[in-house]
C-alpha cells in the first residue's frame, strides 16, 4: 500500500493511517492536510506548557514530535514539523521562548530545531517497518529520536560555545526528564495499538 506517498509494508500502515477517515485521493489530501495543521499546533501547545521536573522543568515538545513520526508516517511528520518550523520563521511565537523569526532560529536552539525534523523523519520511518508495534522497539524507537534531537542540537551549542559549556547546558540536565518521555511515548504508543486491536489494514 502507498502511505504518505511511500510504499510500506501493508501490516506496517502509520497509527494514523488507520484511525483516518478512508477515501479517494481528495479524502486523503485533506486528512494529511488537517494532521499537519493540528500536529503544528501541538508542538507550539507543547513547547509552551512547562512541566515541573529535576533539575530543570521539561516541557513535552520533544516526545511530541517524535510521537508524530510514529503516528504520521516519515514523509507527513516532517512534512508537519517543516510546517511548525515555517510558522516559527514567520514570526508566530510557537518556541518554548518568547522570540521567534530568522534571528531566533540561526540562534542557540537552531541545531535542536534541526533535530525535530530528523527525529520526525527517521522514527517515522521506524514506525513504517513497525517498530511501534512492540514495547521495546517502541522505546528503541524514541531512544533514536531523542538522540537525532540532541546530536545536532549539542553540536551547534559547542560551535558556539565550546563542547564543554554545550554538554553541560544543553544535554546533562535532560538526561532524567528524557528518559522519563521514552518511557511515556512508548506506552502512550502501545496503548494506542492494544486500543485498535492492532487491526491488520482491510
Amino acid at each position: 500500500m502507498m502511505t504518505n506517498g511511500l510504499a510500506v509494508d501493508r501490516r506496517f500502515a502509520p497509527l494514523l493511517s488507520r484511525v483516518a477517515p478512508r477515501g479517494g485521493a481528495g479524502t486523503a489530501l485533506v486528512t494529511a492536510v488537517t494532521a499537519a495543521l493540528l500536529g503544528s499546533l501541538l508542538l507550539a501547545v507543547s513547547a509552551k506548557v512547562q512541566v515541573p521536573f529535576w533539575p530543570v522543568p521539561m516541557t513535552m515538545q520533544s516526545m511530541v514530535v517524535i510521537l508524530l513520526g510514529m503516528a504520521y508516517g516519515s514523509r507527513l511528520a516532517v512534512a508537519t514539523v517543516g510546517l511548525y518550523l515555517l510558522e516559527g520563521l514567520c514570526g508566530l511565537p510557537v518556541f518554548a521562548g518568547a522570540g521567534a523569526g530568522p534571528a531566533y532560529m540561526a540562534g542557540p536552539t537552531a541545531g535542536y530545531l534541526l533535530g525535530f525534523l530528523l527525529a520526525a523523519g527517521v522514527t517515522g520511518r521506524l514506525a513504517e517497518r513497525g517498530w511501534d508495534r512492540n514495547p521495546l522497539t517502541a522505546v528503541a524507537a524514541l531512544a533514536i529520536g531523542h538522540a537525532l534531537l540532541f546530536v545536532p542540537g549539542v553540536a551547534w551549542l559547542g560551535v558556539l560555545f565550546g563542547m564543554e559549556k554545550a554538554l553541560t547546558v544543553g544535554l546533562y540536565p535532560f538526561w532524567a526528564a528524557t528518559l522519563l518521555k521514552t518511557a511515556l511515548g512508548a506506552t502512550l504508543l502501545w496503548a494506542a495499538w492494544a486500543a485498535l486491536g492492532k487491526r491488520p489494514e482491510a
